[in-house]
């Protein structure tokens, strides 16, 4: 039985996994646990697989769940840690951006009893100053937001405890943000800071529009306050309307002001109907999750499940 599973979701990462794998396993050498490395592919188009059952071959720590199709991060994720079933984890991207060499310093935090120990970046090489700045806007608003706070600038690198991977194991919700349900389930937890590096080779994944559905699905994750924003947005609109209203009337009623016709109606109507459209826009957000919610479908399907040893499939 394995003290320390180290979960890695890849998605067409063949071009670094090999660098990415050496350097973990001299990092597992060096602390002195029994381990395993959980590779999950994540319906990879390139030959992801081919190098993973490559690593198998070659390392008894090996473990690999290929899924049937692409379902996302965040599911592969899932399906990585339900297939912890002893010890603690730890989960790490295959681009090495978050070093490997940090492991140690996450499990040192666990030894001296914190259920979560997640890295915090306190640098970002490699990345543009716009993805910067709106990461670090994404960040301050989920704290401002979120009824449970999302620690700044931290991805999903992090390690979990096997109490915290017995709480999460029992969330289930198809729409997933899962940094908000790490900080969700509670415990003790505690951050380590480090330098995140620019990629090692390949291209990212997550261009803006993908970046842009995560925060989306953040914010409706685990905050209501849009659907506030919509209702004090509608409310100050129809106050706003209801006054210029009575502006026009009375100036009508005592000074004979006629009243002028289109380009100020036009304005009004515009707005309002700005103003509706973007509150059923909020409305439709949650909506579409309580359905997809409803429908209550499987998170992720396995096609093929391997360990070292096993003969590969005619």
């Amino acid at each position: 039985m394995s003290e320390l599973t180290v979960v890695v979701p890849a998605y067409n990462e063949a071009a670094v996994l090999d660098a990415f794998h050496q350097r973990l396993g001299a990092v597992l050498d060096t602390l002195g646990l029994d381990s395993a490395v959980l590779y999950v592919d994540d319906g990879s188009t390139d030959g992801t697989w081919r190098a993973i059952e490559s690593l198998l071959a070659g390392d008894g720590r090996v473990r690999a769940l290929k899924l049937s199709r692409n379902f996302g991060k965040e599911a592969a994720l899932t399906a990585g840690l339900d297939h912890v079933t002893t010890g603690a984890a730890v989960v790490i991207d295959a681009d090495l951006q978050d070093p490997p060499e940090l492991i140690p310093e996450l499990v040192a935090q666990w030894h001296a009893g914190f259920d979560v120990v997640y890295a915090t970046r306190s640098a970002r090489a490699g990345e543009t100053r716009l993805k910067r700045l709106t990461a670090a806007a994404f960040y301050r608003a989920m704290e401002r937001v979120s009824d449970t706070p999302l620690p700044r600038d931290t991805g999903d690198f992090r390690l979990l405890s096997r109490r915290a991977l017995d709480a999460l194991s029992r969330l289930r919700e198809r729409q997933r943000f899962m940094k908000g349900l790490f900080a969700w389930i509670g415990y003790r937890q505690t951050a380590v800071r480090y330098q995140r590096e620019p990629r090692h080779s390949g291209r990212t994944k997550w261009n803006y529009w993908r970046l842009t559905q995560l925060a989306i699905e953040g914010i409706t994750s685990f905050s209501s306050a849009p659907l506030r924003l919509a209702t004090w947005v509608g409310l100050g609109s129809s106050l706003l309307a209801f006054a210029y209203g009575l502006w026009v009337l009375t100036k009508a009623l005592i000074w004979g002001d006629p009243v002028r016709g289109y380009p100020t109606l036009m304005l009004v109507i515009l707005f309002l109907g700005g103003v509706q459209l973007l509150a059923l826009g909020v409305i439709g957000e949650y909506l579409g999750r309580s359905y997809a919610e409803s429908k209550q479908r499987p998170l992720y399907f396995i096609e093929e499940e391997r360990q070292h040893g096993d003969r590969r499939p005619a």
